[in-house]
C-alpha cells in the first residue's frame, strides 16, 4: 500500500513537473504570436503613414495646366528677351505664363519687385542685391542662380589697354557694386593698383596707385556705351554692351574677374511670397526652366559663350518646398 501511494505521489510529481515545464512554452508561443501581430500592425501603420504622406504630397502638388498662373519678371536689357525665350516657352506648356518686363536702369527693378509690380526679377548679381537690401530694407532674396557675364573694357580710340596715355579718361559704372567690379578689372589690367585692404567692393578711395594719372569718370551704367566717342575707354556692363552691338572680341581688355560667386547673377523674389506653397512651386518651375540645356544653347550659340552658367546645382528654394 505504502509503495503504491509513494509511486502515485512520484507519478503525480512527475506529471506536475511536466505540466510546469509546458506552461512557459505555451506562454512563449503566445508572446511570439503577440509580437508578430504587433509587428504586422506596425507595418500596416507605417504603410498607411506612407500612403498618407504620398497623398498629402499629391494634394500639395500644383498642376498649372489646370490652374494657370501669370507671372511677371523684370529684366534690364533686350538681350534678356533672348535669354529667357526658351524658359518662357517651356513654362507656357506647363501653364505658367511668364511676361518679360523691361526696365532701363538698375534701380527700378528691385523697387518694382518690393512693391509688387512684378513677381520676380533677374538682372543683378549677389553683391548688388545685398547692397540694395541693406540700403532700402527690401524684403527680397535670391531663389536661383543664372549666369555671370564679363565686364569688358571697350574703346573707339585705342586697340589695346596698353595704349592708354597720361591723362586719358576711362568711364566706369557709378553704382557701387558695378563700380567696385570695374575697378578690379582695371587693376587686373594693370591700369591702377588697389589698396590691399581686402575690400570686396572697392571705391575710388581704394586706388593706391594710378601711374598714368587716368581720370576715372563715374557714369550711369546704361549711358556708358553712348559715351565711347567722348572718353578714351569705358568699362561696360555686358547686357548694355550687347544692346549697343559691342562684341566680346572687340574689347580692348577682357574681364578676368569672373570666378567670384558674389558676382553671379540671380533670380530674386519677395521673401513673403515664399510662404505661399503655390508661388514656391511656380517660382521653382521658373528657376528650373531657365537652368536648362535650351538656355545654355542660347548662351553658347547665340552669344558665343558671352554668358557663363553658374550655380545651377544649388537649390536656393529647398527650405521652402
Amino acid at each position: 500500500m505504502r509503495k503504491s501511494i509513494y509511486a502515485a505521489l512520484i507519478a503525480s510529481a512527475v506529471l506536475a513537473g511536466c505540466g510546469a515545464s509546458e506552461t512557459p512554452t505555451a506562454k512563449t508561443a503566445e508572446t511570439t504570436k503577440a509580437q508578430e501581430a504587433a509587428t504586422e500592425a506596425a507595418k500596416t501603420t507605417e504603410a498607411e503613414s506612407e500612403a498618407a504622406t504620398t497623398a498629402a504630397t499629391e494634394d500639395t502638388a500644383f498642376d498649372f495646366t489646370k490652374d494657370p498662373i501669370d507671372l511677371k519678371i523684370g529684366v534690364v536689357g533686350s538681350v534678356y528677351d533672348d535669354l529667357w525665350a526658351p524658359a518662357a516657352a517651356k513654362l507656357k506648356d506647363e501653364g505658367i505664363n511668364l511676361e518679360i518686363v523691361q526696365f532701363t536702369d538698375y534701380v527700378t527693378p528691385n523697387n518694382a519687385l518690393a512693391n509688387g509690380e512684378i513677381d520676380l526679377n533677374a538682372f543683378q548679381h549677389q553683391i548688388y542685391l545685398a547692397k540694395e537690401v541693406e540700403q532700402y530694407d527690401y524684403k527680397i532674396q535670391a531663389i536661383g542662380n543664372t549666369f555671370i557675364i564679363p565686364l569688358n573694357v571697350y574703346s573707339d580710340k585705342i586697340k589695346s589697354i596698353d595704349e592708354l596715355k597720361d591723362g586719358d579718361t576711362i568711364a566706369v559704372p557709378n553704382d557701387l557694386t558695378n563700380e567696385g567690379r570695374a575697378l578690379k578689372v582695371l587693376a587686373a589690367a594693370g591700369v591702377i593698383t588697389l589698396k590691399s585692404n581686402d575690400n570686396f567692393n572697392p571705391t575710388l578711395d581704394d586706388i593706391e596707385e594710378n601711374p598714368k594719372n587716368i581720370t576715372i569718370q563715374e557714369l550711369a551704367a546704361n549711358t556708358i556705351p553712348s559715351t565711347l566717342p567722348d572718353v578714351t575707354a569705358a568699362v561696360v556692363n555686358g547686357n548694355y554692351a550687347l544692346d549697343f552691338g559691342l562684341k566680346t572680341e572687340d574689347a580692348v581688355y577682357k574681364d578676368s574677374v569672373l570666378d567670384e560667386e558674389k558676382y553671379w547673377n540671380l533670380i530674386a523674389a519677395k521673401t513673403e511670397d515664399l510662404s505661399d506653397p503655390k508661388l514656391v512651386a511656380a517660382y521653382d518651375a521658373v528657376v528650373k526652366a531657365f537652368q536648362s540645356d535650351e538656355t545654355k544653347k542660347v548662351f553658347d550659340e547665340t552669344y558665343g559663350g558671352y554668358f557663363i552658367n553658374v550655380g545651377w546645382d544649388q537649390d536656393l528654394l529647398a527650405d521652402y518646398k
